[in-house]
This record gives C-alpha cells, sequence and structure tokens, in this order.
C-alpha cells in the first residue's frame, strides 16, 4: 500500500493531534509488517512532520506499543451509557461493541495477541496485564457486579480467565473463519453471565460448605 500525499497540515489542539498520529499508525502497523513501517510513513499519513511524531511519541517502538495499547485496552466507550435493562441485555451490548472495535482493527489486533503468545517481552506483557484488568472492570460493570466484595479477587480472576478464551474464539472468527462474528457474540456473551451467575455463587457456596 503506497502512503498517501502528505496533507496541508491543520491546526488542532494536542490531544487531537495525537490521536491523529495514533490512527495513522494504526493503520499502517495493520496493514504492513512493524520492519516496514517507519516514522516518516506514519508521519506523511497523519499530513504531519515526523519530528512531531517523536515529539508525542519518540521512537518507533514507543509508537507502536501505545498502538498496541490502544488496540488491547478495552476502550471506556465499551461499556459507557448503559441503558438501564438487565445484566444479560447490558453484557450482549458490551460484547457486540468490543466486536466492533476488533473487526475495524483486525490486523493489529491479531498482530497484538500474536505477540502476548510470544512472550518474553516485559513491556508487552505489562500492557496486556493493563488490558486484561480494564477488560475485567467493562465486564463487570456491565453485568451490574461491580460493587461485589465478598469472593472479589476470585470473581475477577474469573473474567480474567475469560480473557484467554476471548482471545483464543477471535482467532477462530478471524483467522480460520469456524466462528462467525453473531457465534462469538453468542459465546461470549453466555459464557460471562454463566460465569457470574453460575460457577460464581458456587464458588462462594464451596469455600462456605467445603
Amino acid at each position: 500500500m503506497g502512503v498517501r500525499p502528505r496533507a496541508r497540515r491543520r491546526r488542532m489542539e494536542p490531544g487531537a493531534r495525537r490521536a491523529e498520529i495514533l490512527g495513522a499508525a494504526r493503520g499502517l502497523f495493520g496493514a504492513r509488517s512493524y520492519g516496514m513501517v517507519s516514522l516518516a510513513d506514519v508521519a506523511a499519513e497523519a499530513g504531519v512532520t515526523r519530528a512531531l511524531v517523536s515529539h508525542y511519541f519518540g521512537s518507533k517502538r514507543r509508537l507502536y506499543l501505545e498502538v498496541v495499547r490502544q488496540m488491547m485496552v478495552v476502550p471506556a466507550s465499551v461499556s459507557a451509557r448503559l441503558p438501564p435493562v438487565g445484566a444479560e441485555e447490558r453484557v450482549a451490548i458490551c460484547v457486540d461493541r468490543w466486536l466492533e472495535v476488533v473487526e475495524r482493527n483486525r490486523e493489529v489486533w491479531l498482530s497484538a495477541i500474536g505477540l502476548e503468545a510470544l512472550g518474553n517481552d516485559p513491556e508487552i506483557d505489562r500492557i496486556m496485564l493493563e488490558a486484561d484488568e480494564t477488560a475485567t472492570d467493562r465486564i463487570l460493570e456491565a453485568a451490574m457486579m461491580a460493587d461485589v466484595t465478598d469472593g472479589r479477587q476470585k470473581l475477577r480472576a474469573m473474567i480474567r480467565a475469560h480473557s484467554g478464551m476471548l482471545k483464543a474464539a477471535s482467532r477462530e472468527w478471524l483467522v480460520r473463519g469456524t466462528l462467525s462474528r453473531g457465534d462469538l457474540h453468542v459465546m461470549l456473551t453466555r459464557t460471562v453471565l454463566h460465569l457470574v451467575h453460575t460457577v460464581f455463587p458456587a464458588l462462594r457456596d464451596e469455600r462456605e460448605h467445603p
């Protein structure tokens, strides 16, 4: 894919400019391998100077890590402004929003979860840990269990474990084609609800009555 000619630079607030550069980087890293993308490519795609990209992100690796973080850490919008309905409908809405994010950023998502599988990169590991904790917050908020205190650590551990299945299932959808987006929606929604409404109470009962 060729780099687009540099557009006339627009005056923007720093936060908006940074987001625009990140968006350009996400598109390039999704279309090419890491080694095939340069800061100059990102600058041209974003319509800014290479020096400005360096000002915001420093090096290509720091920029790439920020792209991975942006992709892996579930955005607040996934669980924002949920309607006053039951937990099942709220979780279903969140799952649908999350699938939309993944589908829109397919290549970057697959690259990021591939990096996690490889391991041996402390910075990637930290991003993945942050992503799992944030995803757990979003799920518990959607399931109306964010305020649970009794057995809270076990509950969070179960949801973090669920994220491993979520990543494996996304490969079945995006790479193998053995599951559709609709299949994933049903699978992820129902497994989350089963964990919080059936498995978690059973674990608490087991603790109280061993």
